[in-house]
């Protein structure tokens, strides 16, 4: 794990609970860097898992369909969970603050269908413990 893990400046307000913690949303003063590495972190960990559930050998025009569903899962993960502003996370991924609004909105709709809601909630865990670790958290 890299050094500068450790450097994380402290939350400043209350967003969602995970694991019985509170994780905290970003404030104006968290720096450009810290929150694009938290959004490299969870696109990162989104298409780990996407890899671990999904078919490996996918067609060209499938990889790219893949690759667009990953970004916005990560997006809203970000968003939903990690309670970073959309205009923060839009320029992480290179898109604009209103594809990330529609990228939360696709990712909730397909909430419905229970094997992805259980995708994105195992997901959504694993970022607020990670997120939680960063911060010096403690789980229990």
């Amino acid at each position: 794990m890299p050094s500068d893990i450790s450097s994380l400046p402290p939350p400043a307000r209350p967003c969602l609970e995970v694991a019985d913690r509170r994780l905290r949303s970003w404030s104006p003063a968290a720096g450009r860097d810290e929150i694009s590495r938290i959004c490299r972190l969870v696109r990162q960990l989104t298409g780990e898992m996407v890899k671990l559930t999904g078919d490996r050998l996918a067609a060209r025009r499938d990889r790219r369909r893949s690759e667009c569903h990953i970004r916005q899962i990560a997006m809203y993960v970000c968003h939903v969970q990690l309670g970073i502003p959309m205009s923060d996370i839009g320029p992480c991924f290179g898109r604009d603050r209103t594809t990330v609004g529609h990228a939360c909105q696709v990712v909730e709709d397909r909430r419905d269908e229970p094997a992805f809601d259980e995708f994105v909630a195992t997901l959504e865990r694993l970022a607020g413990s990670i997120c939680n670790v960063m911060r010096g958290v403690r789980d229990e």
